[in-house]
């Protein structure tokens, strides 16, 4: 089945969830940190959820396809911060493993969503590029 709205994607929701965890975690950062990492970290983790429904929006399979790509650009950006908050020592290594962890899940769920908005077959490409424009 199809979704109809943004909100009933898989990718979306698990992002938004995401976004929950990654809060909390920055909420026991240092004060110093309020406008640095930790506001880097919350817009990349909000920057996911909000690309998914940006590219919902869209009217081609272009557009459509350009937003869950920029959603793993934010992705792995938060990944890169996730190891450097770890490593000048905001968390542990084992929380560091655990949203790495849920990254990752969140990586192939949406490379699973970008899947199903390709085209499968050159005819369903031209298809799609006559219909499209």
């Amino acid at each position: 089945m199809q979704a109809n709205r943004y909100q009933d994607l898989v990718a979306w929701q698990r992002a938004i969830e995401f976004v929950k965890r990654v809060d909390a975690v920055t909420s026991n950062f240092p004060q110093e940190e309020m406008f640095g990492l930790k506001s880097q970290m919350r817009r990349s983790a909000v920057s996911v959820p909000g690309n998914i429904a940006q590219g919902r929006g869209r009217a081609s399979r272009g557009e459509l396809l350009q937003f869950p790509g920029h959603a793993c650009g934010s992705l792995d950006e938060l990944e890169t911060q996730i190891v450097i908050a770890s490593l000048l020592g905001y968390f542990p290594v084992a929380e560091q493993d655990a949203l790495l962890t849920d990254a990752q899940h969140l990586g192939r769920i949406l490379n699973g969503l970008i899947a199903s908005l390709k085209p499968t077959s050159k005819v369903s490409a031209h298809r799609q590029l006559t219909t499209d424009n």
